[in-house]
């Protein structure tokens, strides 16, 4: 990895996010196609409703991020006078980024991390647990304010809105299908006699197995984003020994907070459910050391300019 730049770092997290979401959009039109296969055209009309149920349970929650993710993690909005070190920081990140003002918040925790949140750069909110203002000195905490703003600049919630209803979409249809299978019984009715026996096994096992591809494919483009906010946020300080020291901090320690529920997991600098409980291939979050490594490459670049 040596000698990796930002730029390129940042080129190629965006273009895996790409093919990653157009793997999600691909998964769904194979899922539609198997469908068809197995229990024919009575099946057209479930697409459009799962899409809907997927597009209000999701975009409702996407329009209203900033409110719930300050209630589901019990954040503290805070004005510049409560702590003016913090918001001179963050100035110097929004100067650099050319980014509107976050709100700022507050979790009383004593784990280190941060997050942030909000439908787009107008309406986002950045926290901080006291725990990682306690630990964390100057270059550390812009580097991590720079990770947050870089999701708010690459629109992170945006992109994890469109993957969590692409991979609802799926589970929904895959479960009216299933239904369908296991409970309706007419499925036989609407099958084609002549049909490949090769094929409806084909099609039935991707409707089996087509929600687990669609979890992964969304953690994946979750790992992906994390990765582009790192590469991001030297762009703006460009000093990626700060951000880079910040994660090892976060690498040794052993705490986590206590707001870590999974609905929010993603969000966070550091994710907090115990890796050693979540597969790699689950994880929100790439190998801390990983990131680290990426990071220390760019140091062996020399000075940014």
């Amino acid at each position: 990895m040596a000698g990796v730049s930002f730029r390129g770092m940042e080129t190629a997290n965006r273009r895996k996010t790409y093919l990653l979401l157009a793997g999600m959009g691909a998964l769904v039109w194979i899922v539609v196609y198997a469908a068809l296969t197995y229990f024919g055209s009575s099946t057209v009309g479930i697409v459009p409703i799962a899409v809907g149920i997927a597009l209000v349970s999701v975009w409702g929650s996407y329009y209203a991020s900033d409110s719930l993710v300050l209630r589901m993690t019990g954040a503290r909005l805070i004005e510049e006078n409560e702590n003016p070190k913090l918001f001179n920081l963050i100035h110097e990140v929004i100067i650099a980024s050319g980014l509107p003002m976050p709100k700022v918040a507050i979790v009383t925790d004593s784990a280190p991390n941060a997050f942030a949140t909000g439908r787009n750069p107008e309406h986002a909110v950045i926290a901080f647990t006291t725990g990682l203002l306690d630990v964390m000195d100057r270059d550390q905490l812009q580097g991590v304010i720079a990770h947050e703003m870089s999701h708010v600049g690459n629109r992170d919630t945006l992109v994890s809105a469109v993957a969590a209803t692409t991979a609802g979409a799926i589970a929904l249809l895959s479960d009216f299908l299933t239904r369908m299978l296991w409970f309706g019984g007419g499925h036989r009715n609407n099958r084609d006699s002549n049909s490949n026996p090769l094929a409806l096994v084909v099609s039935l096992i991707v409707l089996i197995l087509a929600p687990l591809a669609a979890v992964l494919l969304k953690s994946a483009v979750s790992r992906r984003r994390e990765a582009l906010a790192d590469a991001t946020a030297v762009s703006f300080t460009r000093n990626p020994a700060g951000l880079r020291s910040a994660l090892e901090v976060l690498a040794v320690d052993s705490t986590v907070v206590h707001q870590r529920s999974t609905a929010v997991a993603h969000i966070w600098i550091e994710s907090p459910l115990d890796s050693k409980m979540v597969s790699r291939l689950f994880s929100t979050h790439p190998p801390i050391e990983e990131r680290i490594a990426a990071l220390r490459a760019m140091e062996s670049l020399g000075p940014m300019q």
